[in-house]
């Protein structure tokens, strides 16, 4: 008698058991990808030792004032990184009309007097203790979310009539990103759109006529005088325009810095380009010349080999996504950092034209950080739930 009850509470607690270990194994914190975190946070580390090098002697009495700042801005990022990570990215796909209308709006309020102009760019507002907030650098976050969202919702059905609809909504945000003028947040823009376009199966014949349409639209912009006359002289300046020999002083500087590096590098903060400040904006757009000068080309092969576990992590979770729409999220971020990463490094080796787009992760700036750590909070989100 003692037996058969003894089996009989072992038959009970087995399947109880065993429903115990299904659940842990599909819990999210299960399928978090430490990986990915621990490649964008040693990015970020090496940013700010690079920030450090490069301004250390800007400030005064304060060699630390833009680390301390960036700091800062990486906690932000980690915040908003965490908070993104708490909402199921289900949720989102409900909410990406609230995206896209959130996105615009922040856009527009940016345009008027509430926003500020620095340096000849209406795309800042002005916080409490001389901090500034980018709204564009929030749009990248806002526009995968949307046009994810729209494209999982017409699945099977992108025909000339979605698509000519989905060209007219992002020319809203695109556009108006232009009116600031930011030139390298707006080809940003466009390259997650048609980078999401693509995975959403547009067919060849459509994605030419796309390119033909980006093709008139730059000239477009040219010839309405949207544009500055410095912007212009960045595009033309990679060409070897003899009319842009003022703007390619930074390039010919950071291809300098690079060179000086070699193998080793010069070491930190014995960089002649970068101690000497020979490099205009090094802290932020031009903060790869900095690694390539004092670390040399190990440390900017280290450098891109950590970047390139950021994409190889967030391909995967495309893959392992559980629906089309985490699929989608994650081909958006996939398309934004790629672009920033393959424009700023070029940038600095002079095949790239001077676009103003930071270093994801590595250039000095808050909206930036911030923006970059939500959209890795939105794979991380994917990869989690992947089984849930």
């Amino acid at each position: 008698m003692a037996l058969t009850t003894r089996t009989r509470s072992r038959g009970v607690g087995r399947p109880t058991a065993l429903k115990e270990r299904s659940r842990l194994d599909t819990a999210p914190v299960r399928h978090f990808d430490y990986m990915l975190l621990a490649a964008a946070v040693a990015i970020t580390v090496l940013g700010l030792v690079m920030v450090y090098s490069s301004t250390h002697r800007r400030i005064p009495g304060d060699e630390l004032y833009f680390v301390k700042r960036q700091v800062l801005f990486f906690a932000f990022g980690l915040v908003a990184m965490g908070m993104v990570i708490a909402i199921d990215y289900r949720k989102l796909r409900d909410l990406s009309i609230l995206a896209y209308f959130g996105t615009i709006t922040i856009l527009l309020v940016v345009l008027a007097p509430l926003g500020s102009n620095i340096k000849g760019q209406q795309a800042w507002f002005q916080l409490p203790g001389g901090f500034t907030l980018q709204p564009s650098e929030f749009a990248k976050f806002g526009i995968i979310v949307a046009l994810a969202g729209y494209l999982n919702q017409y699945r099977g059905e992108l025909d000339a009539w979605r698509l000519t609809v989905i060209l007219a909504l992002a020319s809203v945000p695109i556009g108006l990103v232009l009116l600031q003028p930011d030139l390298g947040t707006a080809l940003v823009l466009g390259v997650i759109i048609v980078g999401l376009l693509t995975m959403a199966g547009i067919s060849g014949r459509q994605l030419a006529i796309l390119g033909l349409l980006a093709v008139t639209a730059v000239y477009a912009v040219i010839g309405l005088g949207v544009l500055k006359q410095y912007q212009l002289d960045r595009l033309t300046g990679v060409l070897g325009d003899p009319r842009s020999e003022a703007s390619a002083y930074n390039q010919e500087q950071s291809v300098q810095a690079i060179a000086n590096g070699r193998l080793t590098g010069q070491g930190l903060e014995q960089g002649t380009q970068t101690q000497g400040s020979f490099v205009p904006e090094q802290h932020t757009d031009f903060i790869f010349t900095a690694v390539g000068e004092e670390l040399g080309f190990v440390g900017s092969v280290g450098l891109l080999g950590l970047l390139g576990i950021v994409m190889w992590r967030v391909w995967r979770t495309a893959r392992l996504a559980r629906d089309y729409f985490g699929t989608l999220v994650c081909i958006g971020v996939l398309a934004m950092l790629g672009f920033q990463i393959f424009e700023n490094v070029g940038m600095t080796m002079g095949i790239m034209p001077v676009a103003g787009i930071p270093l994801p992760f590595m250039s000095y700036g808050g909206s930036s950080l911030i923006a970059t750590f939500a959209c890795i909070g939105l794979v991380l989100n994917v990869s989690m739930r992947r089984f849930s």
